[in-house]
């Protein structure tokens, strides 16, 4: 059973990041706001044993020597 909320006052920054969101999205307002909300309300629970699986595949997927250097260049290249 769905309900029905009704938001007030909302600031105008939070309105244009959802909206902005909502577009990026391809979503009505209406749902990026339910998806907005399930993500903080009802967060998928991640076991420690399946993060640790996580990160362990990631860095198995990293050159051999990698160093701190190469994330700030990693980072860099992605903000371009």
């Amino acid at each position: 059973m769905s309900a029905t909320l009704t938001l007030k006052n909302i600031p105008a920054p939070v309105y244009e990041r959802l909206k902005l969101s909502a577009q990026a999205n391809r979503r009505s307002l209406n749902s990026e706001a339910i998806v907005c909300l399930e993500a903080v309300l009802l967060p998928t629970a991640v076991a420690p044993a399946q993060r640790l699986a996580r990160a362990r595949a990631l860095r198995a997927g990293l050159p051999p020597h990698f160093h701190i250097h190469d994330v700030d260049a990693f980072k860099r290249a992605g903000r371009a």
